[in-house]
């Protein structure tokens, strides 16, 4: 994923307070996803690659069960409990359950997920979605 000054949603990494990015690159996952006919077929689920990215304000707290860290073997967990799921229509559906996983981690203030269908036209490197929310206030 790229990042520009303003990349992460319009959020502005120059006017903010230190912040650190924790990340998770690429983890490829089958599921059995889609809309379409052709991906209805449960002996061929559709390999997905997911990005995530977490940001807090650094350093993080010193009190807490995860003292300084951010735990993204929550995240990775997760993921990798897709596999065998049911159907799902959506890649949106995942991409919310993981932006809730990530604000299960109480120092996540905001989170970008990306997940991407890389096989799905021959075209194209990938299809897929992405989203950057803030942590409700």
């Amino acid at each position: 994923m790229t990042e520009s000054a303003s990349g992460a949603g319009g959020f502005d990494w120059r006017n903010a307070g230190d912040q650190v990015r924790v990340l998770l690159s690429d983890v490829a996952v089958d599921v059995r996803i889609g809309l379409h006919p052709w991906e209805r077929h449960p002996e061929r689920p559709t390999r997905l690659i997911v990005n995530v990215e977490m940001f807090a304000a650094w350093p993080l707290p010193k009190t807490g069960p995860e003292v300084g860290f951010i735990d993204y073997d929550r995240v990775r967990d997760h993921i990798a409990s897709w596999r065998g799921r049911d159907h799902v229509e959506l890649l949106e559906t995942l991409v919310e359950e993981l932006i809730g996983v990530c604000f299960n981690l109480p120092p996540v203030e905001a989170c970008r997920v990306r997940i991407t269908k890389p096989d799905i036209f021959p075209e194209a490197a990938a299809a897929g979605v992405e989203i950057f929310r803030r942590r409700p206030g």
